[in-house]
């Protein structure tokens, strides 16, 4: 019994170090290129799932994307299915081919994003309110552009390293 709790415990500590990291998809296409897909007009349709997969909340976001060559700007409003609505703003702006700096106004700091390939990827540090009081979340943000042109968004929502929720979201362009 010892031998197969001590198994456990090594092959879950192992899984939680194997990390996939956005360099990995550098040679996948069709090639992101988040200023390019979000200028314009974009719209998305949301859901907020809990730890146990149950859907807690669903949601579309209209988006609104300028690019001056440098900065980015997403204007995201959000409709949520009982009519609460929401709003956040983005602003990234490039460093290189790979990388970009972002902040929004509901985030704490600067937010570091990476793209290579089809994928996107950010972390930044979130407060929601559950059940009446304000949680920080970690989340894990990735995008994967499909060739079809959608773009699926699986955002994990971690507290002390566990997943808590996951928010996915199908982003599709209105124009460009």
């Amino acid at each position: 019994m010892i031998r197969k709790l001590i198994i456990a415990t090594t092959l879950f500590v192992l899984a939680g170090c194997a990390n996939v990291e956005v360099e990995d998809y550098a040679s996948t296409t069709p090639r992101l290129d988040i200023a390019e897909y979000f200028t314009g007009n974009t719209q998305a349709w949301g859901m907020v799932q809990d730890y146990s997969g149950e859907v807690q909340r669903r949601f579309t976001v209209d988006i609104t994307g300028t690019y001056d060559g440098n900065k980015l700007t997403l204007d995201e409003a959000f409709l949520f299915a009982d009519g609460e609505t929401d709003r956040r703003v983005w602003e990234f702006e490039q460093v290189d081919d790979h990388h970009w700096v972002g902040t929004a106004n509901d985030v704490e700091g600067q937010v570091d994003a990476r793209q290579y390939g089809h994928v996107f990827h950010m972390r930044y540090p979130l407060d929601i309110e559950v059940s009446g009081r304000t949680i920080r979340f970690l989340m894990d943000d990735w995008m994967y552009l499909q060739p079809d042109g959608r773009l699926i968004n699986r955002t994990a929502m971690k507290k002390f390293g566990f997943t808590l929720g996951e928010i996915t979201l199908v982003f599709e362009q209105v124009d460009s």
